[in-house]
C-alpha cells in the first residue's frame, strides 16, 4: 500500500452522549454512554458485568455475524455494534469509550441518525495525538459467496458503493447507491447515509423469530416490506433507503479495521459475514506490508 504523509489530529467527543432503547435481536433494553477518550481508539465497556470488561472495536474481536455484527472478549460480548460504530467513524470520532449496561446496542429507530445528532450536538475536540499516515490501497482485494461479493479497489478517495437485488420483492427490486467520504456538506454521512433505516421482509419474520432472532424488532425500529402489499410502515426517508442502509452497515463493519486504507469499497448482495471477511483480509494485507517494511528497514540499517 502507498503511504501518504498527512498530519491530522485524532478526534474524540467534546462531551459524553447517551441513548437508551431495545436491542433488535435480544429484545433487552440497554443504555449506552459514549465518553471522550484519548488515543485508545473505539472500544466498548460492559459496565453491567464484574470488572467492567473492555471489548475493543477491532476485527480480531468479531465473534458473530448473523444478521448483525457482534464483538466479544473472553466472557463479555456486545451485539449489533455496526450502527453506532458507523456513526462514530462517519463523524470522524477516532477515540471513544462506549459504556453499555447489557448485551446489545439499542436499535433506536433503525438507523444511525440519533447517534449522529448526539455527536453533532456536543461536537469534537482534537487531541495532541496524530492519526497514522494515510494509506492507499494498491492492489484489489475481494471475497465472494455465490453471486454476492465485497471488494476493495485502488482509488484516489474513499468511496462506498453498494448494490442489492430482491427480484421477488418488487417494492425493493434492484438498487444501487454510491457515497464518497469528504464530499460537500450536503452529501455528508449525516445527510446521505445515517438516516437510512434497517429493513426486513414480512415473509421471513416468523422464521427468524423461531431462531431466537429479532426479538426486539417492530414497525417502530425497522422498515418491513411485503411481497404483495409493499412497505408496511411508509414513508421511506429515501427512495432507495434499503441500499443506503447497507452502506451504513458496511461503514460500521469496516471501521473495525485499524487505519482503513483509502479505496473504493464495492459490495453486491453482501452480508455482515462478507464485510468482516474483507476486513480480515485488509488487516492481513496491512500486517504483511508493515512486516515487509520492517524487514527492509532492518536490512538497510
Amino acid at each position: 500500500m502507498d503511504e501518504k504523509e498527512q498530519k491530522v489530529s485524532r478526534y474524540t467527543l467534546a462531551d459524553q452522549i447517551s441513548l437508551s432503547g431495545v436491542g433488535l435481536h435480544s429484545g433487552v433494553n440497554t443504555t449506552v454512554r459514549v465518553l471522550p477518550a484519548s488515543g485508545e481508539g473505539r472500544y466498548f465497556v460492559r459496565v453491567d458485568m464484574p470488572q467492567k470488561p473492555i471489548i475493543p472495536a477491532q476485527v480480531a474481536c468479531v465473534t458473530n455475524t448473523v444478521l448483525s455484527t457482534q464483538l466479544g472478549e473472553k466472557e463479555a460480548c456486545v451485539r449489533t455494534v455496526e450502527h453506532i460504530l458507523a456513526a462514530l467513524a462517519g463523524m470522524s470520532v477516532d477515540d471513544a469509550r462506549i459504556e453499555i449496561d447489557g448485551p446489545e446496542v439499542p436499535l433506536l429507530e433503525g438507523s444511525a441518525q440519533k447517534w449522529v445528532e448526539k455527536i453533532a450536538a456536543v461536537g469534537l475536540v482534537a487531541s495532541s495525538l496524530e492519526r497514522s499516515p494515510q494509506l492507499f490501497l494498491t492492489q484489489p482485494i475481494w471475497v465472494r459467496y455465490q453471486d454476492a461479493f465485497v471488494a476493495a479497489l485502488p482509488a484516489p478517495i474513499t468511496r462506498f458503493t453498494y448494490g442489492i437485488d430482491f427480484d421477488d420483492v418488487p417494492e425493493i427490486g434492484n438498487q444501487w447507491h454510491s457515497w464518497a467520504v469528504g464530499q460537500l456538506e450536503e452529501h455528508s454521512f449525516a445527510q446521505e447515509i445515517a438516516p437510512a433505516r434497517t429493513f426486513g421482509l414480512a415473509h421471513q419474520i416468523e422464521a427468524l423469530q423461531q431462531q431466537g432472532l429479532i426479538k426486539g424488532g417492530s414497525l417502530d425500529n425497522a422498515l418491513v416490506c411485503d411481497r404483495i402489499s409493499g412497505w408496511l410502515n411508509p414513508p421511506l426517508r429515501f427512495a432507495n433507503e434499503p441500499v443506503r442502509h447497507k452502506i451504513l452497515d458496511l461503514v460500521g463493519d469496516l471501521s473495525l479495521v485499524e487505519n482503513l486504507p483509502v479505496a473504493h469499497y464495492l459490495a453486491y448482495k453482501a452480508s455482515h459475514n462478507l464485510h468482516i471477511q474483507l476486513a480480515q483480509l485488509l488487516e492481513l494485507r496491512l500486517e504483511a506490508e508493515y512486516e515487509a517494511t520492517e524487514d527492509f528497514v532492518s536490512t538497510t540499517t
